[in-house]
């Protein structure tokens, strides 16, 4: 894909209506012409850069006023000196450059959640090129120039990706049953459209090798591969769409001529591929095949978000080897020994009932307990926090008062644990401030 159909099909599985991405698509193309690394261009002379220059020395530290300089940057000519810190801090965290586009997509989306709510409100339901365009360009881009002029000149770069997009099709029904925290998008042939079944199952499946989404995606790219799935998590935390949920993933040994998979075993029979949402999460080379607390945390979270939007009430699994992947009451699977083909699942299979309970905590429901050989937290124990914009909550949840908006970096003790919305597990700080999302902690 080209960089405005990665930006269009990005913007759309993030839940924007086809009017909202082209109006906010025309606006950073006013901007930047949807290049990440644009430095402003009346700044590149004063500054002696060029683009590429400016974007590696922020970048390898030898350029220090990225912050203040006052400088439009990136697709959305970041100028404010805090935005542009926390775009710069974002940028390092995940160890990409400040150019990186995917990187800058992400932190967008971040600013339209947290700052901007009314902005993305508007993007996610208006069905108006026009209303979704100068919402953007008054509320959120706020150029000096906000004549009518400049809105339709701004509106009219939205309309032209309108056309481009929605009206052929092309990732218009990315977001309508897709979960909104995908943030790549790589979508295999190896899958069968149209369900026949209602989604009601959840399959969890090991991508042996601690890889990204991007890279996990890639694999189920071509059609030899002969394989599929709903989503990929990788190591780092982020999520991939491969199938989106409204067709069937498939994991067996080819397909015939209508495009139907072709049955090994019963492998892509009822109980798993027809009415189950199927997520490939990256692991170790070797036993137990464990995964990051990254990855466990994102998958926590999109386990969630599937059973929200199918209306799964509750997740159920039982902890018998005998029942896994047979049609009986369990919801909640993983992919090992009834499958022809090596796929191991051990580290996720002994974590079921955990990974069931936390799912069921976000959906405010109870019932389903841990595994036995579950670890449990002892507290007190210290954490390490390097996020540089970690809130601290009066209470375990994030509908709770912000008691500090940013934690600073370092070493902290927790006293205690919580479940609360927001968050897989919340910790006490031991000063008695409030609490935190232990989602970004280190245990040490």
């Amino acid at each position: 894909m080209n960089t405005e159909e990665k930006i269009w099909s990005f913007l759309k599985v993030q839940g924007l209506t086809d009017a909202g991405a082209a109006g906010l698509m025309g606006n950073l193309y006013t901007e930047s012409g949807l290049r990440p690394n644009n430095l402003q261009n009346s700044c590149e002379k004063k500054l002696g850069y060029t683009d590429a220059a400016y974007t590696a020395a922020v970048d390898n530290g030898k350029y220090k006023n990225f912050d203040t300089d006052r400088a439009g940057y990136g697709l959305c000519q970041w100028t404010h000196p805090a935005r542009k810190k926390n775009l710069r801090f974002f940028a390092k965290s995940a160890g990409k450059s400040i150019g990186d586009l995917n990187i800058q997509l992400e932190f967008l989306m971040k600013e339209l959640a947290e700052s901007f709510s009314a902005v993305l409100a508007v993007l996610k339901k208006t069905d108006s090129v026009q209303a979704a365009s100068d919402m953007v360009l008054l509320q959120f881009e706020r150029p000096a120039d906000q004549s009518e002029a400049a809105k339709a000149r701004r509106a009219s770069f939205g309309q032209k990706y309108f056309d481009k997009y929605a009206k052929k099709g092309s990732g218009s029904s990315m977001g309508f049953s897709n979960s909104p925290l995908a943030a790549v998008t790589l979508i295999s042939p190896n899958r069968t459209v149209n369900r026949n079944h209602v989604i009601d199952t959840i399959t969890i499946h090991c991508y042996v090798g601690q890889v990204t989404a991007e890279r996990g995606l890639s694999g189920f790219a071509k059609k030899e591969r002969q394989a599929s799935c709903n989503y990929v998590v990788g190591y780092d935390g982020k999520i991939g769409l491969c199938v989106e949920e409204k067709d069937r993933s498939w994991c067996s040994g080819g397909y015939d001529k209508q495009g139907n998979p072709i049955r090994v075993n019963g492998i892509s029979g009822k109980s798993n591929d027809y009415q189950a949402v199927t997520i490939e999460v990256a692991s170790d080379n070797k036993h137990p095949y464990a995964i990051t607390d990254k990855a466990m945390t994102a998958l926590i979270e999109l386990c969630a978000d599937i059973c929200k939007r199918n209306g799964i009430k509750r997740l159920l699994w039982k902890g018998d080897k005998t029942l896994v992947g047979k049609v009986d009451q369990q919801n909640l699977t993983v992919h090992r020994w009834f499958a022809n083909k090596a796929c191991p699942g051990d580290y996720i299979y002994q974590r079921l009932g955990d990974i069931a309970a936390k799912v069921n905590a976000k959906l405010g429901v109870s019932g389903t307990s841990p595994a036995p050989d579950a670890p449990v937290s002892k507290v007190p124990y210290k954490v390490r926090i390097a996020a540089t914009d970690l809130h601290i909550r009066q209470s375990p949840s994030t509908d709770a008062a912000i008691v500090q908006k940013a934690i600073a970096p370092g070493v902290y003790t927790i006293v205690s644990e919580a479940t609360g919305k927001g968050a897989t597990l919340w910790g006490k700080l031991k000063s008695g401030l409030g609490w935190v999302s232990l989602d970004f902690c280190k245990k040490i």
